[in-house]
């Protein structure tokens, strides 16, 4: 008999490390210590599993059917596509789906939070970081406003 153990936290680390094996950050170290820094910032294993797999559907080759095929559990997956976002999308409706998301919600809250970080932040050139501290600036700004606006409905 043929039994599928239960997808786990180490198995989302590891599908993560190979969907972004060879990418590397803006600073020029390893892309998976991002992901890595995010999940370690969330609690609770589908929030962590969400959390080291947020980017994979948006910047690897790796779809959510394959995240179904691997046994990622269905409500991951949700968040993970709630935090994904698609090409030529305005940031206004990225932050308002992730928002809308209990998981991507507490997720997004983290990678912005690590985006923002002068450790990563400082790696990069004056006009780099000035443009990107605008763009997180805005994008907490809009992910709270959301956040509330669905609090409050």
């Amino acid at each position: 008999m043929d039994v599928k153990h239960a997808f786990t936290l180490d198995d989302a680390v590891v599908l993560a490390r190979r969907a972004h094996a060879g990418q590397l950050d803006k600073g020029g170290k390893p892309y998976i210590t991002h992901p890595l820094r995010v999940m370690r910032r969330v609690e609770g294993e589908w929030a962590q599993m969400a959390a080291v797999l947020h980017d994979v559907i948006e910047d690897t080759a790796v779809s959510a059917a394959d995240l179904r095929a691997e046994g990622c559990p269905e409500r991951v997956i949700e968040a993970v596509i709630a935090l994904s976002k698609l090409p030529g999308e305005p940031l206004e409706a990225s932050m308002a789906r992730a928002a809308a998301d209990p998981i991507a919600l507490v997720v997004k809250r983290a990678d912005i939070a690590d985006n923002r970080s002068e450790a990563r932040l400082g790696q990069l050139d004056e006009v780099t970081q000035v443009r990107l501290r605008a763009k997180y600036t805005r994008s907490i700004e809009l992910l709270e406003q959301y956040a509330a606006d669905y609090a409050t409905h």
